[in-house]
């Protein structure tokens, strides 16, 4: 299982993210190879859609270490076992030696800078999470993570960017175009680029609120018309204007 957090922002009373699938940061995991998270269909706080903060199921991407052997397998389910129970302590120590026993494998940083982060040790989780990008930069679900940690170190453009990375590297990604929604508006000051994230990030999701109602505010601050409500029925062409009839020949 993959769960994804979406770190939004919650200092503005109409921005309310979904809660992870698990309850928080604790108990996100992203899977032994580094998954890409293919089409980011899950379940989650989307009605089974692809959720901002719940789980994204997709195709894995081992990145240049190619597919983890057995013993990597094994290694990271007792790493995650510790992680769920809320072990903290002992999921770092074996992400830690995973990272030395299979150091082309960006999983394990993936997981030690979620690990930090919920620990509030933001330095050492984008460190991790940096050096998780550098081992597999296709990784959607690594980026998204080392943005939601810079969103949360008060790096903006860096969210940004690596949320814009995490899109390059799975155009379907859902989760990254909501928090690059978020961070452009709060805190970049670009409605324009946040309207289109979130525009699509509900083109994926099928998501209705609150999403609809950011759409909506979106549009009207930044002077564009409002959508129409989906089925909605089109308006009836115009009567064609009333003429004179033609006068009668020889009248």
């Amino acid at each position: 299982m993959l769960v994804v957090l979406l770190s939004g922002c919650s200092s503005m009373p109409w921005y309310k993210p979904i809660p992870a699938a698990d309850g928080s940061a604790a108990g996100t995991v992203a899977p032994v190879g580094s998954a890409t998270a293919g089409s980011a269909q899950g379940a989650g706080g989307a009605g089974g859609k692809a959720s901002a903060g719940g789980s994204a199921a997709g195709s894995a991407s081992f990145g240049p270490a190619g597919p983890p052997s057995a013993k990597a397998t094994a290694d990271f389910n007792r790493a995650v076992g510790f992680m769920r129970s809320g072990n903290a302590t002992e999921a770092e120590l074996e992400f830690k030696q995973m990272t030395l026993a299979y150091p082309r494998l960006a999983t394990p940083f993936v997981n030690l800078g979620i690990l930090y982060r919920k620990a509030g040790h933001l330095d050492q989780s984008e460190q991790a999470l940096k050096g998780a990008v550098e081992r597999n930069g296709g990784s959607a679900v690594a980026w998204n993570e080392l943005g939601a940690t810079q969103r949360l170190r008060g790096e903006f453009p860096d969210a940004a960017a690596s949320y814009e990375k995490a899109i390059g590297a799975d155009s379907n990604f859902a989760p990254a175009y909501r928090n690059l929604g978020v961070v452009s508006d709060l805190y970049l000051g670009d409605p324009e680029r946040a309207l289109t994230a979130f525009e699509r990030y509900k083109e994926l999701t099928n998501e209705d609120r609150p999403v609809t109602s950011w759409i909506a505010e979106l549009r009207q601050r930044t002077g564009k018309p409002p959508l129409k409500p989906a089925g909605a029925t089109p308006a009836a062409p115009a009567a064609p204007p009333a003429t004179e009839p033609a006068p009668k020949a020889g009248g």
